[in-house]
């Protein structure tokens, strides 16, 4: 019987790794790292269950680190077949192995003990090409055959660019049977991206994600709202800090401040990006021009200058350059990785400004529990930052409308293109309460079978 291993992304939010066995093939679907608790962050450090060196198969769905994350660690423990993912995730994926490296290795000569107990990096630098030497291309959209047993079909998943939910059908003694894994759905009706496609299929088994099945995103204009909070702390003197991912987040928030500064709707002010990647991830999203929504093509095809660029644009380079942005005492505007402020040089922002109730934080993507952009989020009047405890007196704003995650309603939308129930569902990649109460949507929505799974269970089907 074929069977499904559930190796991450089971009552958490990161490490996805789901591992599919069929007819004696074994094919990986994402291999990401784990974040926040420390009893989540640990499993990063042990071998999986399974040898890597009897994996067959690698597929990606997207290019975020909880996706791909752990990718240098398989190929150390001895995987050596192909990385399945389009050009698009190819390209993402390079960029976030080596930043990941790079500030491990940073993060290895500055251990904190507060944030793990292990002072050697999970892989270094040199531990990236090897991946890179293994990736294979795949259609953005549409089918590809990997081998006699597994054929898969891609769909624009619209959480960042190339995302994918993938449908497999698997094929095993003469039957087939048909798996879809959501990936990461985004949202509908946001900038940039396409809207999230549903495979139009009749699944047997669906392995759909759960981070915001709990909650739905405020509503409102998200520009109107950015445009408040930055023409507020500017009449106070303050700056804004933005703890955003370099691939998503930080192309929608340099966006929005474009179209705002173009409408007039707020001061024209230095904005820096401090992260290489970041300008590298956005110039990707510019290259990729197959995941842009019809209103991003056409101010792209007007001449009205780079969408995702504003006037007084700043880019840092070096540390040096980063920490001359301590002595900007004007108001300004700083984005810097990592969105859940779990690292980066983004600490160094925060530790710098959070004490100066004239500044604001802006959080806009999702907050995992053990993160500092959790306590943040929570209200915590102290952030604990390079060994000492930082006092929170900069504003705290919460943008979840700007999330790249559909909320519950948009994700029993996903589901509801499918065009028959799945025989089963697992819940995946949400904390606990969130697949629960997903679980419960389902049932009463659709009244489909649907189960939340569990780490390093195994179900055959």
């Amino acid at each position: 019987m074929a069977k499904l291993t559930f190796l991450g992304a089971a009552g958490s939010v990161t490490g996805s790794k789901y591992l599919l066995e069929v007819a004696g093939k074994r094919l990986l679907v994402d291999c990401g790292i784990f974040q926040g608790l420390r009893e989540l962050t640990e499993r990063n450090y042990h071998p999986l269950s399974i040898d890597p060196r009897t994996f067959d198969y690698v597929v990606l769905t997207h290019a975020h680190l909880d996706h791909t994350g752990w990718l240098p660690v398989l190929v150390k423990a001895g995987y050596g077949g192909p990385i399945f993912a389009n050009p698009a995730t190819m390209d993402l994926t390079a960029l976030l192995l080596r930043d990941s490296a790079h500030l491990q290795e940073e993060d290895a000569l500055h251990p904190q003990k507060d944030v793990s107990a292990h002072t050697e990096p999970m892989y270094t630098s040199e531990d990236v090409d090897p991946v890179l030497r293994l990736m294979k291309p795949m259609p953005r959209l549409g089918e590809f055959e990997i081998d006699p047993v597994y054929r898969i079909f891609s769909y624009d998943a619209g959480h960042i660019l190339g995302s994918s939910s993938l449908e497999l059908t698997i094929s095993e003694n003469g039957t087939k049977k048909v798996v879809v894994f959501s990936g990461d759905i985004g949202r509908y009706d946001q900038p940039i991206l396409n809207d999230p496609q549903t495979p139009p299929s009749a699944a047997d088994v669906l392995i759909c994600e759960s981070t915001y099945g709990d909650r739905e995103h405020p509503g409102g204009d998200p520009a109107a709202q950015l445009a408040d909070v930055v023409n507020r702390v500017v009449h106070r003197g303050g700056s804004i800090i933005i703890p955003a991912f370099a691939i998503g987040r930080t192309q929608t928030f340099m966006y929005y401040l474009r179209q705002l500064e173009v409408e007039n709707k707020i001061p024209r002010l230095p904005v820096y990006v401090d992260s290489p990647m970041a300008l590298s991830a956005t110039d990707l999203y510019l290259k990729y021009a197959e995941d842009h929504d019809l209103e991003f093509t056409k101010i792209d095809a007007h001449g009205q200058g780079d969408p995702l660029y504003v006037r007084e644009f700043h880019l840092t380079h070096t540390t040096e350059e980063s920490k001359a942005i301590n002595n900007v005492h004007t108001p300004c505007i700083i984005v810097s990785a990592s969105g859940m402020v779990a690292g980066g040089r983004v600490l160094h922002h925060l530790a710098h400004r959070l004490p100066d109730g004239r500044n604001a934080v802006i959080l806009a993507g999702f907050q995992a529990q053990g993160t500092r952009g959790r306590a943040l989020q929570e209200g915590a009047k102290t952030l604990r930052l390079f060994g000492q405890d930082v006092p929170v007196n900069a504003e705290i704003i919460q943008m979840s409308q700007l999330s790249a995650h559909a909320g519950r309603s948009e994700l029993l939308r996903w589901m509801g293109g499918l065009s028959a129930p799945p025989k089963q569902t697992y819940l995946t990649h949400g904390e606990p309460v969130a697949a629960q109460s997903l679980q419960k949507a389902i049932t009463a929505k659709f009244s489909w079978k649907a189960s939340v799974a569990r780490y390093l269970d195994t179900v055959e089907f």
